[in-house]
């Protein structure tokens, strides 16, 4: 294993070394390089068989993280998620046994199918890094990270996240079918053995940690954060748009683009690093009017619009197009 201490050359190279396994996605891989760097965490949202389950296992070999898998199903019970405490006849003492959730990279393979209690007990390990059990609470190891997958075509039998569970997501992943020279490259990685056993960890847990701290060095200049607040408002007053995104998704926004301008090699923050993440995540947050819906309008769709209608700060309001938004 080797190890830059360049920022940027070691996040570089981990895109390059999950990329050994997904391969031809290097944004969506960027993006879940992205999340981990910037503290967050990933809904990844796509059809069977495009690599959701290969994006998490590939994270965590090429940091060295401990990894779980969690496959989430109706009769999941939360205690199967955080752990449970079990009585010890020879100590006369309640022993905590942890859950899948004790790891560094958590895996919730199709989360939607689990009942919302069970859902909800992702919540706490999300947003405070700890679990509570019998009135004890437990600090998870750093760097955490969960990363969940959802089938968004088969609905029967799963039950939607509630709002309050999307927005703890830092951010969504879609994958996409691969072009076809690179599903021919694909099939020829796979031909005389399984790609992922052979991806070498090129990062120790300790480094993403140092990495997430560089993140949250990158300056931004209030101009920038003024600009990332103009999104946010905008999606509340768009006519398309019932619920617009919350203050953590202008923080995430933030964050988000911290992470991207490290990647990029800079110490500063530009706005087109906060438009180039701002569909992801800001997407998955937006509820849409039953109008919009009907019209087959998106998140994304949404989003794009909103960018395209507010002024880039230094740039002026000209040659902005009009996005419908409400007096």
């Amino acid at each position: 294993m080797t190890t830059s201490t360049d920022p940027r050359e070691l996040v570089q190279a981990l895109v390059d070394n999950v990329e050994k396994v997904i391969i031809g996605k290097r944004s969506p891989v960027e993006l879940g390089v992205i999340a981990l760097i910037a503290g967050g965490h990933a809904l990844i949202e796509d059809v069977p068989g495009v690599g959701k389950t290969l994006l998490a296992r590939s994270i965590a070999r090429s940091t060295g993280s401990k990894f779980k898998r969690l496959q989430f199903t109706p009769d999941l019970l939360p205690s199967d998620v955080t752990g449970v405490s079990v009585y010890n006849q020879k100590t006369n003492e309640f022993e905590f046994r942890p859950g899948p959730i004790m790891a560094q990279i958590v895996l919730a393979d199709e989360v939607n199918r689990a009942t919302p209690k069970t859902q909800s007990a992702l919540l706490e390990a999300m947003e405070e890094g700890q679990v509570t059990v019998d009135g004890v609470t437990y600090e998870l190891p750093q760097p955490f990270m969960v990363l969940a997958t959802q089938n968004p075509i088969e609905y029967e039998g799963t039950f939607p996240l509630p709002e309050a569970q999307l927005d703890r997501f830092f951010l969504r992943i879609s994958l996409g079918y691969p072009d076809p020279d690179h599903e021919v490259a694909v099939m020829n990685s796979h031909l005389t053995s399984e790609p992922i056993k052979e991806l070498e960890p090129i990062a120790a847990p300790d480094d993403i940690v140092r990495l997430q701290q560089a993140v949250r060095g990158v300056y931004i200049d209030d101009l920038v954060k003024q600009y990332i607040v103009a999104l946010s408002n905008a999606t509340r007053d768009h006519v398309d748009i019932a619920l617009g995104v919350s203050p953590r998704a202008s923080l995430a926004l933030m964050r988000g683009s911290q992470a991207r301008a490290l990647m990029d090699g800079r110490d500063y923050v530009v706005p087109d690093d906060v438009k180039s993440i701002a569909v992801p995540v800001m997407s998955h947050r937006l509820i849409l009017t039953p109008a919009a819906r009907m019209r087959e309008a998106t998140g994304d769709t949404l989003v794009a619009e909103v960018l395209d209608a507010t002024p880039v700060p230094g740039a002026g309001s000209a040659t902005r197009s009009k996005a419908p938004v409400s007096a």
